[in-house]
């Protein structure tokens, strides 16, 4: 937030400067498209950190539903304050907003089956953690936050490591409890990483009849790991991954592929 903050106002708000330090203004936020709310939190020490009066309500709760030309908040204080950090306090609820109504509608897309929705790495740098609140915001759920909380051995692994049971095994070696998933190409590794013992397997990039009998096999091996689909992955399309019986979908765009919800600040009449 302060790193926001320094980057949007250097040296100092020269235009808002125009503008007598006494002067108190009232503002309100809009949601021009239908969203779910989120940021919040972000826009609230944003103001906090520049000027603690200015004084924030609410309209709507963090990861609720808001209704296009809906009023998000009321804001009033200092008019120099407001100006200043509006433009950064909305950057974060635009951004946040937009991965959560996202990810929303991915959930919503399978309603009634048991596949839960995960994102992914790609993210924005810096705001990993931010994003990522706003998918559980959304109803989606956390893939791995970093390379440091889930072992994910993938192609490039695999090849360094000489096989799939090769870097399975010096997982389990080297990191303790956590868990491994190994990403696949073929029905054929699949069988591999189901013989080395891997919690989950990522398919990754399979046709849909080849996820079905990725499924069957997963179901009869003597130790099924947990199955997630990953590549490919629309809303027109996720419903019928879904309905291949696999367990997780992962979608990079709900973090990746991000237009910015439409807010706008709009300012009453200055009070004096």
């Amino acid at each position: 937030m302060s790193r926001a903050l320094r980057e949007d106002i250097g040296s100092g708000d020269v235009t808002a400067d125009l503008i007598p330090a006494s002067t108190q203004a009232d503002a309100q936020v809009l949601c021009r498209e239908a969203a779910v709310l989120c940021g919040a939190p972000w826009f609230d020490a944003t103001f906090r950190q520049l000027d603690p009066a200015v004084q924030i309500r609410w309209h709507y709760a963090e990861g609720e539903a808001v209704p296009a030309n809906g009023t998000l908040c009321d804001l009033a204080g200092p008019a120099r304050s407001i100006l200043t950090g509006e433009r950064t306090a909305l950057n974060f609820l635009q951004l946040l907003s937009a991965t959560a109504t996202i990810t929303r509608r991915y959930v919503a897309a399978l309603a009634g089956t048991r596949c839960r929705i995960l994102d992914t790495r790609k993210t924005l740098p810096g705001l990993r953690s931010a994003q990522k609140y706003a998918v559980r915001c959304g109803g989606g759920e956390n893939h791995r936050l970093g390379l440091y909380d889930m072992v994910l051995i993938k192609e490039n692994h695999i090849a360094a490591a000489g096989s799939i049971g090769a870097a399975v095994s010096a997982a389990r070696g080297r990191s303790g409890t956590l868990p491994v998933e190994v990403e696949v190409e073929t029905l054929g590794q699949l069988r591999q990483a189901l013989d080395a013992h891997a919690d989950r397997v990522m398919l990754d990039n399979f046709e849909l009849a080849d996820m079905v009998s990725a499924v069957a096999l997963n179901h009869a091996h003597a130790r099924p790991a947990l199955l997630e689909a990953s590549g490919g992955v629309t809303l027109e399309r996720i419903a019928a991954i879904a309905a291949t019986g696999v367990d997780f979908i992962s979608v990079g765009a709900l973090t990746k592929n991000i237009g910015a919800i439409d807010l706008s600040m709009r300012f009453g009449a200055p009070a004096n």
